[in-house]
């Protein structure tokens, strides 16, 4: 009842109204909404504190930036969802936030859009190296299975690809990637798409923001040859995974197109099933799934590689010891 009662009062105020009005169609920063609202900066931040305080808001720091949204959780998610429904068209402070937003999202966008020009040579080269993106994303759904999945992860979010794949399978979803004009990117996509049960929030695969066992499909798209230490980027997303979780990784089979490390930061070449094994049984999960992708002409080009695996019942039982941990105390 409390909660309730300090939720109402949140939004008896106007200017929080449209503040969580504004929430409603999707992230946004302080800087933005001190834009749409004409209102001073420190103002504004005490209107998004007692909507946060109140669990009608969420904060996600991302980098230089902090984004917030509405609640995706409890009872304030419920109240929250209410606001547009309320909310009189035909107001002109709410008319006018709305135009004003709409010219936040266009600068959004065209910045997103000049880094996608700067990028892109680089991904069709790497694109034109190997089978389709259909094809692809076709093997990667095969190997998830259809689901539903209440919790997905996507590691690596890129443009907001995979989690667009997945958005008929689950009921929530979380991109993570180090790179704020490539969160603004994968954001812009996902609004384009409708998709608004999915967010992406700035994270690195070493450290998830999320709680052990909370996932329910972790996957990582193309991301672990950049990575310097694979290996604990895997044991990082099994921690989080829930007891029969799945881990889904996509990758290259080994190469030796040794320009892709010097013009296009790959640190490795490939992975081998012999290390892809080795490194998910140290994490506890069981390697249940492989799939490679062969181009149609191989000389010069890419094979494809999935890897399914699971986190069994006993991986995820408290005091339980990986493989690596018993080789460890017992030399």
């Amino acid at each position: 009842m409390e909660e309730l009662v300090r939720q109402l009062k949140a939004l008896a105020d106007p200017s929080r109204l449209r503040v969580a009005h504004l929430l409603s169609r999707g992230e946004l920063t302080v800087s933005e909404l001190v834009h749409i609202l004409g209102q001073s900066q420190p103002r504004v931040s005490r209107h998004l504190k007692l909507l946060t305080d109140a669990n009608l808001a969420e904060r996600m720091p991302e980098g230089a930036f902090v984004f917030y949204r509405l609640t995706g959780q409890g009872a304030g998610k419920r109240l929250a969802a209410l606001i547009s429904e309320f909310v009189p068209d035909s107001d002109p402070s709410f008319r006018r936030d709305l135009e004003r937003l709409e010219a936040v999202k266009a600068a959004r966008a065209a910045e997103a859009q000049a880094y996608f020009d700067r990028a892109s040579s680089d991904w069709e080269t790497i694109r034109s190296l190997h089978l389709s993106e259909d094809e692809v994303e076709a093997a990667i759904l095969a190997a998830a299975g259809q689901g539903p999945f209440d919790l997905i992860v996507d590691v690596g979010v890129g443009t907001g690809r995979m989690l667009e794949v997945f958005a008929d399978r689950a009921a929530r979803g979380v991109g993570v990637d180090v790179n704020h004009a490539m969160l603004n990117l994968a954001r812009l996509n996902l609004e384009k798409a409708g998709i608004k049960h999915f967010f992406v929030r700035e994270a690195n695969v070493t450290a998830l923001p999320f709680a052990d066992r909370s996932a329910d499909l972790v996957t990582v798209h193309q991301v672990l040859h950049y990575l310097d230490d694979p290996a604990s980027a895997i044991t990082e997303c099994a921690r989080v995974l829930k007891p029969g979780g799945i881990l889904l990784i996509a990758d290259f089979a080994p190469h030796q197109l040794e320009y892709l490390r010097s013009e296009h930061a790959h640190r490795r070449l490939g992975f081998s099933d012999a290390e892809m094994g080795d490194w998910v049984d140290a994490a506890g999960l069981d390697l249940t799934r492989r799939i490679a992708l062969h181009p149609e002409e191989p000389a010069g080009r890419l094979t494809v590689k999935i890897w399914a695996a699971t986190k069994s019942e006993r991986a995820a039982e408290p005091g339980t010891r990986t493989k690596q941990q018993k080789q460890e105390e017992n030399p």
